[in-house]
C-alpha cells in the first residue's frame, strides 16, 4: 500500500500523493562546460527523465542552470552547497527546485532569503541528508551515521524551513549502507506526510551500484515508500534512467515501453536464446509499446512461465513455437526466426 505524502510541484512535474513516482538523474559534466550540460541534459531527456538535477557552486555558476533550464522540457534542479547566493541565482533563472541543507547556509537571515526567494516563485526545496555528511553535533550524540542519526539531521533541517512558514518541501535521507538506508526512510516516513526522494548514495560502481539500488529503493517502493527515485551510479546519467525505470518494472509499476523477459537457458537449450533476447530488447528501445515480451529456451517450461507475455518464443533446434498470451499460434522456422518474431511483434 503505497503511503500517501502531501503534494509537490517541480516545474510540470508533481510528485507526492497518488501521483506517478518520477525518475531522476544527475548532470556530470563539468559546470564550467555549459554547452557540455546542455548535450547531456538533452540525452537524458531522451531517455526519459523526468526531472534533472544539476549542479551550482556559486551564483555565477546559475547561467549553466538557465541554459540547461532552456534547453529541456523537464523540471531542473539546481544542486547547491553552502552558499546562499548561489540558491537565489537560481531562483532568478527559473529553476524548478532548489536541493540545500539550510543548516549548511550559514545564519537565519541567508536561510530567510533563500525561502523568500522560492516563496515568490513557488520553488520547493529538497533537504538531502547524507549518511556521509551529517553535522558534527548529530555525528557526536550517535558515534554513527545511524538511522535515527539520519532522521533527526532531516528533522533539523525542515525546522529551519518551517520557522519562516516554509513547507513546500521533498527530503531525501540516503546512505551507501542498504540496511541504514531503509531503516532511516521507514523511520522518517513514520513522522512526516512531506514526499519522499529515494536512493542509495555512492552506491558504486555499474554492477554493484544496480544491485544496492535494485535492493534499497525496490524494496522502499514494495514496502509503499517514495515519490521519486535516483539511481546513482558511476555511469553516464542516462543509464541511471534506465536503470530506475528498470525497478520501478521490476516492483510493479506501470511503466511505458516493452519488457522483454527471458528464461537462463540450461543445457535443453538449442537455438541462440540469449543472443535473441539481447537483440529483441535492442530493437524495441524506444518504442513506446507497453508490452511484454518472452524469449525462453525451450518448450519444455516457455509457454507456461511467460504465460502473462503478449508475445513470445520458446525455441527447439531450428524453429521456435510463437506463443501470443501463453497460446501456441504457429512455429517459426529457419535462419531468421529473429526477424521473423520481431515482424510478429510489430503487429501487435
Amino acid at each position: 500500500m503505497r503511503q500517501l505524502k502531501r503534494e509537490v510541484k517541480i516545474g510540470n512535474v508533481t510528485i507526492g500523493g497518488k501521483n506517478p513516482i518520477a525518475v531522476q538523474t544527475m548532470l556530470n559534466v563539468p559546470v564550467e562546460d555549459i554547452e557540455g550540460n546542455v548535450a547531456q541534459a538533452k540525452r537524458c531527456e531522451a531517455a526519459g527523465c523526468q526531472i534533472l538535477r544539476v549542479t551550482c557552486p556559486s551564483a555565477a555558476d546559475a547561467k549553466c542552470i538557465e541554459a540547461v533550464k532552456n534547453a529541456v522540457n523537464i523540471p531542473i534542479v539546481a544542486d547547491i552547497h553552502f552558499d546562499y547566493k548561489a540558491a537565489i541565482a537560481c531562483a532568478d533563472v527559473g529553476v524548478d527546485k532548489i536541493r540545500i541543507n539550510p543548516g549548511n547556509i550559514g545564519d537565519d537571515d541567508r536561510v530567510k532569503a533563500v525561502v523568500d526567494a522560492c516563496q515568490q516563485k513557488n520553488i520547493p526545496i529538497r533537504i538531502g541528508v547524507n549518511g556521509g555528511s551529517l553535522e558534527k553535533h548529530i555525528l557526536a550524540k550517535y558515534g554513527a551515521p545511524v538511522p535515527e542519526a539520519m532522521v533527526e539531521s532531516a528533522l533539523y533541517h525542515v525546522r529551519l524551513l518551517e520557522k519562516f512558514d516554509f513547507n513546500n518541501i521533498v527530503i531525501s535521507i540516503k546512505n551507501s549502507n542498504v540496511p541504514r538506508m531503509m531503516e532511516a526512510y521507514r523511520q522518517l516516513s513514520a513522522v512526516t506526510d512531506y514526499p519522499l526522494h529515494v536512493g542509495v548514495t555512492e552506491a558504486g560502481t555499474y554492477q554493484m551500484g544496480l544491485l544496492k539500488s535494485g535492493m534499497g529503493i525496490g524494496g522502499m517502493l514494495l514496502e509503499g515508500i517514495g515519490d521519486t527515485i535516483r539511481v546513482s551510479l558511476a555511469a553516464d546519467p542516462e543509464k541511471e534512467v534506465e536503470a530506475g525505470y528498470n525497478i520501478l518494472r521490476a516492483v510493479g509499476f506501470p511503466v511505458a515501453g516493452p519488457e522483454v523477459i527471458t528464461c537462463p537457458t540450461c543445457g535443453r537449450t538449442q537455438y541462440p536464446c540469449t543472443e535473441i533476447a539481447n537483440e529483441v530488447e535492442r530493437r524495441l528501445q524506444g518504442c513506446k509499446k507497453s508490452i511484454k515480451v518472452a524469449v525462453m529456451g525451450c518448450v519444455v517450461n516457455g509457454p507456461g512461465e511467460a504465460r502473462e507475455a503478449d508475445i513470445g518464443i520458446a525455441g527447439g533446434k531450428g524453429e521456435a513455437v510463437l506463443f501470443v498470451h501463453g497460446n501456441p499460434v504457429k512455429k517459426l522456422t529457419g535462419d531468421n526466426i529473429l526477424d521473423q518474431f520481431m515482424e510478429e511483434i510489430y503487429k501487435l
